[in-house]
């Protein structure tokens, strides 16, 4: 006997289509992996009512009204941070009545209203948004050569021991605090290290760890002279270097090393990590880190292991990021300098 399976209005069309060319009720059956009598009583519903979609049916009746469910789509549009809670509170208050918060978010659910977890941006002010937004323009027809052409860099920090509430066990009820199933928080992460890179669409530099604060002098003599400069000239002079708007970076005697060298630097707008490409290579070395197994036991090992990750990073991902900045560009244009999706 073939398996039974829910018949979908498509299969059920198809059925009738078969029976209509005379294909016998037992041969359908074994096409649609259904019961010989699942095919009878849908041919002799069709033949009663010259369809095959299901009949309406009473069901239990909604407990608001469609004005009231406007009013709850209405409250969660106006007040997108507001809980299902207050809404039900403000619904009682405006229309006498009581139904439970389960119902709200149903009915929000059948506007495909739904509760996220708002993204995480940096706060743009009306200068910050008209800086963006001169960027974009100023780039927006530039060529994915170009692009190609852009040393982008940046720094990162990377600690021992991670706690950011993302992390998942699986247990029973009653298990909370067994062991191995505690996540034992370090303080201040059990120490970090910090690292600057640089990429473009065909280089990587090494990865450069950073020793306590990093000056303008350190910044010009450990990083730009030895790292940026060869980089630059592997790209050729037309060579562009992006770096951000950090203190020692903007440095007087940076600037005028910079500017001797004849390196070509591009204006970057402040609270843009949107734009900043090697942000997404952080990430990706930071998921790597929380994913390896065993984990490091000291900086030591850390460092070696963001460093080998660092250069395991396929250049494919490097070219999508780069060949990324025209779209980004253009949305950024579309937004007025506000907040894009990267």
């Amino acid at each position: 006997m073939p398996p039974r399976r829910k018949v979908t209005t498509f299969n059920k069309a198809r059925a009738i289509a078969w029976l209509q060319d005379g294909v016998s009720k037992r041969e359908v059956a074994r096409r649609l992996g259904v019961s010989h009598s699942v095919v009878v009583r849908l041919h002799l519903k069709f033949q009663a009512t010259n369809s095959v979609l299901e009949r309406p049916r009473s069901g239990r009746p909604k407990k608001t009204t469609q004005r009231e469910d406007r009013f709850i789509r209405r409250q969660a549009l106006q007040q997108r941070g507001t809980t299902a809670n207050i809404i039900r509170g403000q619904l009682r208050v405006a229309t006498n009545t009581n139904v439970s918060t389960k119902t709200i978010r149903k009915r929000l659910h059948e506007v495909g209203l739904r509760s996220r977890r708002p993204a995480v941006h940096p706060r743009l002010t009306a200068a910050h948004r008209q800086a963006r937004l001169a960027f974009c323009h100023n780039h927006a027809r530039w060529t994915r050569q170009q692009w190609a052409d852009v040393l982008f860099s940046g720094e990162s920090r990377f600690n021992l021991h991670h706690h950011d509430g993302r992390a998942r066990v699986w247990r029973r009820q009653g298990e909370r605090y067994n062991n191995g199933l505690v996540q034992e928080r370090v303080a201040f992460g059990g120490g970090s290290i910090m690292v600057w890179g640089a990429f473009s669409f065909r280089h990587r530099t090494p990865l450069y760890h950073i020793v306590g604060n990093l000056t303008g002098q350190r910044y010009r003599d450990e990083i730009v002279a030895p790292l940026v400069l060869p980089a630059l000239h592997q790209i050729g002079v037309q060579a562009v270097f992006q770096d951000d708007n950090a203190t020692p970076q903007r440095a007087r005697l940076v600037n005028n090393f910079i500017q001797k060298a004849g390196v070509t630097r591009m204006n970057w707008p402040a609270c843009s990590p949107d734009f900043i490409l090697i942000v997404h290579l952080w990430d990706e070395l930071d998921r790597r880190v929380r994913n390896n197994h065993p984990p490091t036991r000291n900086l030591q090992q850390l460092l070696q292991f963001v460093q080998i990750q660092w250069q395991a990073i396929p250049r494919d991902f490097c070219r999508k990021l780069v060949n990324s900045m025209r779209n980004r560009t253009a949305e950024g244009i579309a937004k007025r300098g506000g907040h894009t999706h990267y």
